[in-house]
């Protein structure tokens, strides 16, 4: 493993692993979790890392090995040291980065790969869901040793499943059928169905400043804005990304800021309320982008981790100037 801050981006290369997805702290500022795995997923084990940034770039403070890919991880929400990971043999991994061993618990339900892993933020509720190959959503808590309840209704693969930042017990998911679906805990089944594109969804994520708005990413190359009060058309349409757009975060700082990353080995940053909607392209991966996070503290920072064996923490030149 070498770190190496060039230009604006800290860099470490881990040579082996392949990034799958990246998830700043909520606690520490600058302290990253990377899940990653080898042979990009299709065989071979995967790796947590924990990192921190240094004066020579990135440092590693911890990985966790684990038999299978992992392809998602989530910090807790109220334990600094506490994460889960999702993995290709259908489990879920509980880790303390406290405790270097294996893993405190492990949750095996799901029959195929676990792509989504998400721990809910609302407050007065310790709440984890996944979203697995096997077209089922289940929910956890985290000190149960099993799931609470499995949701179904989807038709192909689920690729992401995330909690609203703002209604307890409601989460979004998105799927290979083309379905951006919204679910609801407590009514133990699905509330909206939305057909977002004509392609798979590979993402999905809710907007921070608005309990209605979320946004899709899809193989067909587009990003799509969706008002749950009217789901009949987009909100906003996005186009720029060449293949197909992996995973999309809004930003926790700017209202209508959000970032993708996608097959086209790029990061875009985009403003949907602006004309000029695409604000940067950030192109320092020569593989798949797979992993995308803003930081919770710092309002310019991100991460990201690649199929290139690299995960890069940076601050693009659109989010150090006035929105």
């Amino acid at each position: 493993m070498s770190a190496v801050c060039g230009g604006a981006a800290r860099t470490l290369r881990v040579p082996g692993r392949h990034g799958y997805a990246a998830e700043f702290s909520p606690y520490l500022p600058g302290r990253l979790a990377c899940a990653t795995a080898q042979h990009y997923g299709i065989a071979g084990c995967g790796t947590l890392l924990i990192l921190d940034p240094d004066e020579s770039g990135l440092r590693l403070f911890r990985s966790f090995d684990w038999n299978d890919g992992l392809f998602d991880v989530t910090w807790s929400e109220n334990n600094e040291h506490v994460l889960i990971t999702c993995s290709g043999d259908g489990s879920l991994q509980l880790w303390d980065t406290a405790k270097p061993a294996g893993p405190l618990q492990v949750y095996k339900e799901h029959t195929q790969e676990v792509y989504s892993v998400d721990w809910s933020q609302t407050r007065g509720e310790q709440l984890v869901v996944s979203g697995s190959w096997d077209q089922t959503v289940k929910l956890w808590d985290p000190t149960v040793g099993k799931s609470l309840c499995t949701f179904r209704g989807h038709e192909s693969i689920i690729y992401s499943t995330i909690w609203s930042p703002h209604i307890p017990g409601c989460f979004a998911s998105a799927s290979g059928d083309q379905t951006l679906r919204i679910w609801d805990v407590k009514a133990a089944g699905v509330r909206i169905v939305i057909p977002a594109h004509e392609a798979e969804i590979l993402s999905c994520d809710w907007c921070k400043y608005s309990e209605n708005l979320l946004v899709t990413g899809a193989v067909d190359c587009s990003l799509r804005g969706w008002d749950l009060r009217n789901v009949r058309q987009p909100v906003f349409e996005l186009l720029g990304h060449t293949y197909a757009i992996r995973r999309v975060k809004f930003s926790p700082f700017h209202a209508s800021v959000l970032a993708s990353c996608s097959y086209d080995f790029t990061v875009r940053f985009w403003n949907f309320s602006k004309p000029d909607f695409l604000l940067e392209t950030v192109e320092h991966h020569t593989e798949f982008t797979c992993g995308l996070d803003f930081s919770l503290q710092s309002p310019t920072q991100v991460a990201d981790c690649s199929w290139d064996e690299t995960i890069k923490i940076y601050d693009p030149a659109c989010l150090t100037i006035p929105a």
